[in-house]
C-alpha cells in the first residue's frame, strides 16, 4: 500500500469516525427527547425561535453571513431571520405533533404522531442562519434531532447559530445534541456519509445536493429551482404591483428561489407599467446594455459568483451602466426569446427583472408556460390584477405548486401573516422538478404517524352503484352473468 493511499483510507476512518459520533450524540439526545410531552417539544421550539429572533443574535448573524458569503445584504437578513422565524412559530404553536393529532369518528381512524429519529438538513449559502433554525424548529416539533450539513461559504454562520440554539436548549434543560453542526470541512463526501446515517434528509440549496440525497438511500425532501414568472394583466393597480414588486425583489439582493425573475406584461398597459416600476425604483436597460448584463452576469454558462446577490451600486458598475443606474433599485432587461440561448429566462439570483411583451392575458400565459418549461417548472407563478377567475386559470392549467395573485411574491411564497401558506424557507416543486412534495416544507413532514382503525358501520356500495355506467356503455346485462356472483365481494 502506497503512503498516499494509507493517508487517505486512514483520512476516510477519522472522517466516519467523527459523523458517526455526531450521529450517536443525537440519538442518545433524540432517545431522551422522542416521549416528552407536547409541552416540552414547544418548549424547545420557542427555545430555537429565540435563539435567532433576539434583535442582538439576529444582528450578529446577518453580519455574518454577509461578511462569509458576500451574498444579501445585512438589514434585510435581520427582518427574514425575525419575519420567518416568528412566523414559523406561529404556525408551529398552533398544531400538534404528540399523542392523538387527528379523529375521524365516521371512519374509524385515530392519527398519533410519533418522531422520525435524527435528521440531516443540507442548508445553503443564501440563508446559513435562517434556514438552520426554521428547519430545526420543524424536526424539534416532531421531537427528532437534527444534524445541519451548511454550505461551506456559509459554514461559520451556521455553526454560530447552531451555537446559540444549543445554549437555549441548555437554558430550558434540554440536551443540546438535539441540534448539532457537521464538523468542518464540510466535503461532499462526509455529507454523503451523514446522509447514509441519518432517518431523513432534508435539502435546501443546489440540484446537485438534492440528486445525491435522493441517491443516498435515505427517505429525502429536496426542493427545486426558482425562477418565478409573473403576470401584470390590463386591469392591474399599476402602482400597487410596482411597490410590490420591487420590495419582493430587491430584498435580502433577490437570493431568494421566490424572487420574481421575469415579468410578463400584457401590451395594454405595457408602457404605464414600465413607467410605474420606474417610478418605484427600476433602471430600464437599452438593448445594448441588456446583452451587456447577460455577457456579464453569466460566465461559461453559469451565474457569475461575484455578482449574485449584491447590491445595486456594484451591479451598475459591473454592468458598465450610466450614472442613473447606480442610483437604481433594480434593472429591468427586456426579452423576446426563452431557453437556453436566452440565459436572461432562466434564475438570475440577482438585481436583474426580465420583462417580456405579450399581446393579451392568453399570450403571457403561453410565454409564462414557456418560461417555466425551460426553468422553474413546478415552483410557483405571480399574477397582479383585478380579475380573480384568471388566477383559477392559471392554478388550473400551468404545472406549478403555487400560485400567488396580487402578492410581492417573495413575501407570500413562503409564507406570510396575509398568506395562508405556512412560513418555510424550503418550497416543493413536486414531480416536474422530481421533488417528493408539491408544498411548503412544514412540520408535518419531520412525523411519522400510526394509524389507530377501528370498526365501523359497513360500507359496501352495490355493484350497480360502481359499474352502472361502464355497464350502460358496453351493454352488458348483469343478471345473465352467474358467475360473476360468485365472485362478487
Amino acid at each position: 500500500m502506497t503512503s498516499a493511499v494509507a493517508e487517505e483510507r486512514a483520512f476516510d476512518a477519522r472522517e466516519f469516525d467523527s459523523i458517526d459520533s455526531v450521529v450517536q450524540r443525537a440519538r442518545k439526545a433524540q432517545a431522551a427527547f422522542a416521549d416528552v410531552t407536547q409541552e416540552a417539544a414547544d418548549s424547545a421550539v420557542r427555545a430555537l425561535a429565540w435563539a435567532i429572533y433576539r434583535a442582538d443574535h439576529a444582528r450578529e448573524l446577518a453580519t455574518l453571513a454577509v461578511a462569509d458569503t458576500s451574498l444579501g445584504n445585512v438589514p434585510d437578513k435581520i427582518i427574514k431571520k425575525r419575519r420567518k422565524t416568528f412566523g414559523t412559530l406561529r404556525d408551529l404553536l398552533r398544531v400538534k405533533s404528540v399523542g392523538v393529532i387527528d379523529e375521524d369518528a365516521e371512519r374509524g381512524i385515530v392519527k398519533y404522531a410519533k418522531p422520525i429519529g435524527v435528521v440531516a438538513a443540507l442548508t445553503p449559502s443564501t440563508n446559513p442562519g435562517a434556514t438552520p433554525v426554521n428547519k430545526a424548529m420543524m424536526a424539534l416539533k416532531g421531537r427528532n434531532a437534527i444534524i445541519v450539513a451548511p454550505s461551506p461559504l456559509g459554514y461559520c454562520t451556521t455553526a454560530r447559530a447552531v451555537d446559540l440554539m444549543r445554549a437555549e436548549l441548555a437554558a430550558v434543560g434540554l440536551d443540546p445534541d438535539l441540534v448539532q453542526v457537521l464538523p468542518a470541512p464540510v466535503t461532499k463526501d462526509a455529507t454523503d456519509l451523514l446522509m447514509r446515517a441519518v432517518d431523513l434528509v432534508i435539502v435546501t440549496g443546489s440540484q446537485d445536493n438534492v440528486r445525491r440525497a435522493s441517491a443516498s438511500g435515505t427517505p429525502a425532501i429536496g426542493v427545486g429551482v426558482g425562477n418565478v414568472p409573473v403576470i401584470i394583466d390590463e386591469t392591474t393597480d399599476l402602482a400597487d404591483a410596482a411597490a410590490k414588486i420591487a420590495a419582493s425583489k430587491t430584498f435580502d439582493n433577490a437570493t431568494s428561489c421566490s424572487s420574481e425573475n421575469a415579468l410578463v406584461i400584457v401590451d395594454a398597459i405595457y408602457d404605464r407599467a414600465i413607467e410605474a416600476l420606474r417610478s418605484a425604483g427600476a433602471y430600464l436597460c437599452s438593448a445594448d446594455e441588456t446583452r451587456r448584463i447577460e455577457r456579464t452576469l453569466w460566465q461559461r454558462g453559469k451565474l457569475n459568483r461575484d455578482l449574485i446577490a449584491r447590491d445595486a451600486k456594484v451591479l451598475a458598475a459591473a454592468f458598465d451602466l450610466p450614472a442613473e443606474a447606480a442610483s437604481a433599485r433594480f434593472f429591468l432587461a427586456e426579452e423576446s426569446g426563452i431557453g437556453k440561448a436566452h440565459p436572461l429566462s432562466g434564475e438570475k439570483l440577482a438585481l436583474v427583472l426580465t420583462v417580456y411583451r405579450a399581446s393579451d392575458f392568453a399570450a403571457a400565459k403561453a410565454i409564462v408556460r414557456d418560461i417555466l418549461v425551460y426553468q422553474g417548472r413546478g415552483h410557483s407563478v405571480g399574477l397582479h390584477t383585478r380579475i380573480p377567475a384568471r388566477g383559477d386559470e392559471l392554478a388550473a392549467e400551468l404545472d406549478v405548486a403555487r400560485v400567488l395573485v396580487n402578492f410581492a411574491h417573495t413575501f407570500g411564497n413562503g409564507g406570510g401573516f396575509d398568506s395562508g401558506l405556512n412560513f418555510t424557507l424550503s418550497m416543493g416543486c413536486g414531480s416536474w422538478q422530481k421533488n417528493s412534495i408539491s408544498e411548503n416544507l412544514n412540520y408535518r413532514h419531520f412525523l411519522n404517524i400510526t394509524h389507530l382503525v377501528r370498526v365501523i358501520p359497513e360500507d359496501r356500495p352495490s355493484e350497480e352503484e360502481l359499474f352502472g355506467s361502464h355497464w350502460r356503455k358496453i351493454g352488458y346485462a348483469p343478471d345473465t352473468d352467474a358467475a360473476l356472483a360468485e365472485c362478487r365481494p
